[in-house]
């Protein structure tokens, strides 16, 4: 396949996930000019930072007068998963250069991070340009309506009124059971479920969101691998 194709198919494949992020670029917008920050500074954070859920959780803190440090400790607990999938992507991207991967990594997301595995396993491989193509089709418009949302953050009001805040959610979830053919996939959402929910009763949020992807991934690490994995597996979009 071409560059050019496989940069086209990239932006194909991320259309449905940035149609269901677009809410919350938004809504990051409103709620950063609300905690005192500049439309400039909401963009600037929306294009280092490019972590919806760890934005929200910084810019909450950051309203509220928290020390630098807790702030930035609590972003690195809600991103801490993202080590976890560099580590396991590493072997998939090994072919980047040195400045492709440093691009990859900062486009790495939740869904970039399935998709990227779910091509590899499939035998298409995972090209810089389809990387490249799934990971802009994300970040730019992430950029944009984040400027959307500060500038007219306050005609939006609450997102859950109109229910757009299931979206993502409902997204990933589709992610996770396009994994439900691997192995000991039961087991280990499971324990990740209910490792979860206990650290978020227990420890609090955000802690809970990498406490159980620790344990999901620990317990994966642990079980044996009983049965081939070179089922194809297909992550089912949903529905607009």
């Amino acid at each position: 396949m071409s560059t050019n194709s496989d940069f086209a198919e990239g932006l194909r494949g991320a259309f449905p996930i940035m149609a269901s992020a677009a809410p919350f670029a938004v809504l990051f917008g409103a709620v950063a000019v609300a905690n005192g920050q500049t439309v400039a500074e909401a963009a600037l954070m929306s294009a280092t930072v490019f972590a919806g859920a760890s934005q929200l959780v910084g810019i909450e803190l950051f309203g509220h007068k928290v020390q630098p440090w807790l702030i930035v400790l609590s972003v690195l607990a809600v991103n801490f998963r993202h080590i976890l999938y560099s580590a396991a992507l590493a072997r998939y991207v090994s072919h980047f250069t040195l400045l492709q991967k440093l691009v990859g990594f900062h486009l790495l997301t939740d869904p970039q991070f399935a998709k990227s595995v779910q091509r590899a396993e499939s035998g298409m491989g995972v090209s810089f340009a389809w990387y490249f193509g799934f990971g802009a089709m994300i970040f730019v418009p992430w950029v944009i309506l984040t400027v959307v949302g500060a500038v007219s953050g306050k005609l939006i009001g609450d997102p859950k009124t109109i229910g757009i805040d299931v979206l993502l959610p409902i997204y990933f979830m589709g992610l996770v059971l396009g994994f439900r053919r691997k192995d000991s996939f039961l087991p280990i959402v499971v324990v990740s479920a209910l490792a979860s929910v206990l650290a978020y009763r227990y420890v609090g949020s955000p802690w809970h969101v990498s406490i159980g992807a620790v344990a999901g991934v620990a317990l994966a690490a642990v079980l044996p691998s009983t049965t081939a994995s070179t089922t194809q597996t297909s992550i089912k979009e949903p529905a607009e």
